[in-house]
């Protein structure tokens, strides 16, 4: 049991001060004068040939020009003519390398300075101005179309309240039998 208010001790014994914690490698603990006198350096793999990919258009021209029409036969040809595409083939930047000039840079250009002359004549503010006034002045040039547009045009019956027709004489009327007496 515990001793009352006083923490418990450590049951673990632990090794002498000539103990090395951690995994001792021959190899890589060698320090400075491992690393000066060996170079680890890693052996290039030999890669095996890579199976170019079959060349199938190479392939069906030859089963036409054989007089092969059906899908069986074209297989047995596949299997007796086994035709693969050439390297320079396979890659097709090798067949058509992009046509850039000599002095070409990939990657985005740099912004390019801002001209300190402009901004101390105020030149941006004078372009700006010279904008609005533009803009202002097609504005005003649409208000005025829209302004033509919205006239009135004259209908029959806005004539005739301009200009009524002359009033009639009235007559009484009359039986046609009493007309002529």
């Amino acid at each position: 049991q515990a001793e009352l208010g006083k923490p418990q001790r450590n049951r673990y014994t632990l090794p002498g001060f000539d103990f090395s914690y951690g995994l001792y490698i021959q190899r890589t603990d060698g320090g400075v004068p491992e690393a000066i006198g060996h170079w680890n350096t890693v052996k290039p793999r030999t890669t095996s040939a890579q199976k170019m990919p079959r060349d199938f258009i190479t392939m069906n021209r030859g089963a036409l020009k054989a007089g092969y029409t059906t899908a069986h036969e074209f297989n047995l040809y596949y299997k007796a003519k086994d035709i693969r595409r050439k390297d320079d083939e396979h890659s097709r930047f090798k067949r058509s390398p992009p046509k850039v000039p000599a002095d070409f840079t990939y990657g985005i250009t740099s912004r390019p300075c801002t001209p300190f002359f402009d901004l101390l004549q105020h030149k941006y503010k004078e372009l700006w101005m010279e904008q609005q006034r533009a803009l202002t002045a097609a504005k005003r040039v649409e208000k005025k179309k829209v302004i033509m547009k919205d006239k009135v045009h004259e209908t029959r019956t806005t004539f005739l309240r301009k200009h009524p027709l002359p009033a009639k004489e009235e007559s009484f009327w009359h039986l046609p039998r009493l007309e002529k007496v």
